[in-house]
């Protein structure tokens, strides 16, 4: 029996996911600040979930670990990102692990039930991602910034997005080989 399609979809998408997913929880830039004033024109500050980044635009100058003067860090969105976006991860490998034991490799019939909880698994990782996400780009002009800054959505944001929405795609189709269960 060849392995069924959903099975392969759902197994393409994850690990794609969980790339994205990574990237856009380490990299520092869910938020750039730039126009700050009493700075110059062509400084920006990279903000992550981890780390606050300045660079100067015209040299390319850049400096990580700057101190958080506006209590940026203290904020719920951001403390519930840095709980969710790794917890996430965690989970999306639990996915593919039980993945990998359900989707036909190594056997003759794929395990259509372990398959479908590893869908159901690999969806809940897509929604914990997408949660903090969400929240922080519903926050992202409430968060603290200097006065008469200008703020943008940053490219670690839009991954993180992304990678939620491979992964919950992904978890869904593996979540359909719970269909060739219920036909038996």
């Amino acid at each position: 029996m060849r392995t069924p399609a959903a099975m392969i979809v759902g197994l393409v998408l994850c690990p794609c996911g969980i790339l994205l997913t990574l990237t856009g929880t380490l990299a520092p830039k869910w938020r750039q600040v730039s126009l700050i004033p009493d700075q110059p024109m062509d400084v920006v500050w990279e903000q992550g979930i981890w780390d606050i980044c300045r660079e100067r635009q015209s040299t390319h100058d850049r400096l990580c670990g700057q101190t958080d003067e506006l209590g940026y860090f203290e904020q719920v969105p951001i403390r519930v990102a840095q709980g969710l976006m790794p917890s996430s991860l965690v989970l999306t490998l639990v996915g593919l692990v039980v993945a990998a034991l359900g989707v036909r490799c190594w056997q003759p019939e794929p395990r259509h039930v372990v398959a479908g909880v590893a869908g159901l698994v690999l969806l809940l990782s897509g929604l914990m991602s997408l949660v903090p996400s969400s929240w922080y780009t519903q926050e992202l002009w409430a968060l603290p910034a200097p006065p008469g800054s200008t703020l943008s959505v940053g490219y670690s944001l839009v991954l993180s997005y992304l990678g939620s929405c491979l992964e919950i795609l992904g978890g869904l189709a593996l979540a359909l080989s719970f269909h060739h269960c219920c036909k038996e």
